[in-house]
């Protein structure tokens, strides 16, 4: 009898698990299939909206070729070089300003004026300061991923309890212990959310940026790829683009399972 409903636990818990995973790939498959029938139907013209097909075959060309690898390799560091330089200046400034509360009343005024400025904005600066090589580009990453961190930070610094401030202070805690021991880790959260946001802001940085100027990289595939209206090499780069940041946020999201414990209750976040 307990070898029976062991075996039924089992049975539920694979298609439990079965239905978990399916409900992943429900969604793509649904507008995987809507896309086909527009496409098969004739409704739009294959140069607007090529099928699936046209762009699995452009896919493996270009796979095939090494152009998608180089291009997609030459956007994916220079993402990692500026995700990298935004993360240290944005951490660093947001525990600064959060904590120290002079540093704060300097420096709030002039984040607040430049953070409406679009990165896009910042290119013909950038380019008359780096030229249209490397450092235009991971200047303007920089920027686009510099101010989502630093909010999330900020915010992160400036919502620890009361309670916890009025505790330390009745146990006479030493401030940099308690920065150290409470401050920071109850900040964890909205540290690696401001990280997963910045690396989304990250990615559109790149792209714009090479839209704009540069002779590689995955802004200036689609560019090509647009100016001779291939727009099934288009939907490659687009798609490219969109699995490896997804992979990337991935990434942060394993290193925050890790080192935030108590959020591994909360699914979908």
């Amino acid at each position: 009898m307990e070898l029976v409903l062991k075996i039924a636990k089992v049975y539920k818990l694979g298609i439990t698990t079965g239905f978990q995973q399916w409900k992943r790939i429900l969604l793509p498959c649904i507008l995987l299939a809507i896309w086909h029938g527009i496409t098969v139907s004739g409704m739009v013209k294959p140069i607007l909206l090529p099928s699936p097909a046209q762009v699995f075959d452009a896919f493996v060309a270009m796979l095939s070729t090494g152009e998608l690898v180089t291009h997609l390799g030459t956007s994916m560091i220079r993402v990692v070089e500026g995700f990298f330089l935004a993360a240290l200046l944005g951490v660093g400034l947001g525990l600064g300003l959060g904590i120290f509360p002079l540093m704060f009343e300097l420096m709030d005024g002039l984040i607040q004026l430049l953070r409406p400025i679009p990165p896009i904005a910042w290119l013909p600066l950038a380019i008359l300061w780096f030229g249209i090589e490397e450092g235009s580009k991971i200047f303007i990453i920089v920027i686009g991923a510099f101010f989502p961190i630093f909010i999330n930070v900020l915010d992160g610094i400036r919502q620890t309890d009361h309670k916890f401030v009025e505790l330390s202070q009745v146990l006479e805690v030493p401030r940099r212990k308690f920065i150290t021991k409470v401050v920071i880790p109850g900040a964890l959260p909205f540290i690696i959310s401001g990280l997963r946001v910045g690396l989304g802001y990250a990615w559109m940085c790149v792209v714009a940026a090479e839209l704009s100027a540069g002779m590689k990289g995955i802004g200036y595939m689609l560019t090509d790829a647009r100016a001779l209206a291939q727009t099934d090499r288009v939907l490659v780069g687009m798609l490219a683009i969109g699995v490896v940041g997804k992979i990337m946020d991935s990434l942060l999201r394993v290193i925050e399972k890790k080192i935030i414990r108590w959020k591994e209750s909360f699914t979908g976040v």
